[in-house]
Formats: C-alpha cells, sequence, structure tokens
C-alpha cells in the first residue's frame, strides 16, 4: 500500500498569517500523497459579530442557526479554502480546495436534537466519506484541501467539527492507503505541564491512556481528541500524530510531537 498523510490544521495557526505561511511551505514539502483539512479560527467569529450575528456556544461547542451557517461557510469554504488554495498553487502544490458536497466527497447527517438544538450541524458516519473521489483526486496528482463544510444529499450545507472529518477520512481512506493522521496546532504534543513544552509525551499507548487521565497529563478537550485517534487506529489508520505545525517537517526524520499507537 502507498502512503497517506491526513493533516488536520489548528484554527490558531489559521489565525497567524505567519504561521499559516510557513506551515504551507512545509505541508508542500512533505513528500508522497497528502489531504489538508481545516477549520475557521476565529475569522468566522469575527465576521459574525461584525455583521451583528452574536457566536452562541453551549460547552465550547458552536451553536449552528442558519445566519450562522451562511457565516461559516463563506469563512470556512471561502475565503480560507482558497487562500490556502491559493498559496498552495504559488509553491508548485496542485491543490484542490472542497466543501463536502463538492464531489459529494462527505455527506453528512444533520445532527438530531436532543438537551441541546445545535441546529446545523453534520455528524459523520461509516459511510460519510467519498474514498473513490478523494482517490481519484490524488492518482491524478491533486491534493484536497477539505474544509468544514459538509451536505445531507438532499441541497442542505452542515457545518462538521474539523477534527472529526480528519478522524473519518483517515479511517475510510486506509482501506486503500497506508494511512496516517496528524493534528497540526500550537503546542509541540501532549506536555505532562502544559506551561512546559520540555514535558513532551513522545508516546502514548491505548493502555497509557486511562492511566494518564487520571494522572491529569490527559485532560479537558484533549481527551475527546486522543479518544477519537485511538479509535481511528483501531479501525485501521497506522498512527496519529498530535504536534506543533512548524515542527511538521521533523515527522519523518528526528520525530514528531506525540505518537498514539495501538
Amino acid at each position: 500500500m502507498k502512503q497517506l498523510t491526513v493533516i488536520k490544521i489548528g484554527g490558531n495557526v489559521i489565525d497567524n498569517s505567519e504561521k499559516l505561511h510557513q506551515f504551507l511551505v512545509d505541508f508542500t514539502a512533505l513528500p508522497g500523497d497528502k489531504i489538508l483539512i481545516h477549520g475557521g479560527g476565529k475569522i468566522a467569529t469575527e465576521l459574525g459579530t461584525s455583521l451583528g450575528i452574536e457566536p452562541k456556544l453551549v460547552d465550547g461547542r458552536r451553536i449552528t442557526d442558519i445566519e450562522t451557517l451562511r457565516v461559516v461557510t463563506m469563512v470556512y469554504a471561502g475565503l480560507i479554502n482558497k487562500n490556502m488554495v491559493a498559496q498552495l498553487q504559488a509553491r508548485g502544490c496542485n491543490a484542490i480546495g472542497l466543501s463536502g458536497a463538492d464531489g459529494n466527497v462527505i455527506k453528512a447527517v444533520k445532527r438530531p436534537v436532543k438537551e441541546i438544538d445545535f441546529g446545523f450541524v453534520g455528524d459523520l458516519d461509516e459511510n460519510s466519506v467519498s474514498v473513490t473521489t478523494l482517490d481519484s483526486l490524488l492518482k491524478s496528482k491533486l491534493i484536497p484541501v477539505l474544509c468544514a463544510i459538509t451536505h445531507d444529499g438532499d441541497s442542505q450545507l452542515l457545518n462538521t467539527n474539523a477534527d472529526t472529518i480528519a478522524s473519518a477520512v483517515a479511517v475510510a481512506m486506509s482501506s486503500v492507503y497506508e494511512t496516517r493522521l496528524v493534528y497540526c496546532f500550537e503546542k509541540k504534543g501532549v506536555l505532562r505541564d502544559v506551561e512546559d513544552e520540555t514535558s513532551l509525551v513522545t508516546e502514548i499507548k491505548r493502555e497509557d491512556f486511562e492511566r494518564l487521565q487520571t494522572e491529569g497529563v490527559v485532560s479537558g478537550g484533549m481527551i475527546p481528541k486522543l479518544h477519537n485517534a485511538f479509535e481511528a487506529i483501531r479501525q485501521g489508520v497506522k498512527a496519529v500524530y498530535i504536534g506543533k505545525a512548524d515542527e511538521l517537517p521533523q515527522i519523518d526524520t528526528q520525530g514528531f510531537g506525540t505518537r498514539l499507537i495501538d
């Protein structure tokens, strides 16, 4: 099997033009087949606020009403996606920017209303990602750049968590590629002390996960991220990495961030 690298870039990097520029340089230089996935950082919130649309959050998760959906679609699928693609093209990386609706590449289901109505938010399942479409693009030497907008197959666009998309894409593509999943953000990886980047945990096995939670090393938003990562490995992804965006060039040489393995 050929190797495929699925990379999700975090909002804190997207928000910093210099960091984003350097990341895209490094992404271009990364050898082999690859797919880039992104959300929107603070730009959607700032634009929405300027239009009088205040963000609505429950436990850190965005409520996507129809006005918010319009804004995030403009920002994620338009401004950010096409800016990234243009920068990649300028570096000789033949990228193609896509929402989930393009080529029917990611089909989602609107999240059902339970205690909370999240609005136009999409959830994914094992059949959401079109492996055929992504594989055909890669075989055509095109680099897919996927934003966090999906669709339901019945003309409705949906806002979908970019981490979830990255995991679903990596799992789906592992049927035809030896796939690794890389989460790039502003920290070096999983740290024993979040204020001390020398306290990096370089490798976490599944049996270590619960112990690290008990010790408080893994807490907050990192818990669902690692849970999803190990679930992706269970479903066929070779390895998952979590690390600093500007250290991506080290992934094949000196080691990169925290590596999660079964």
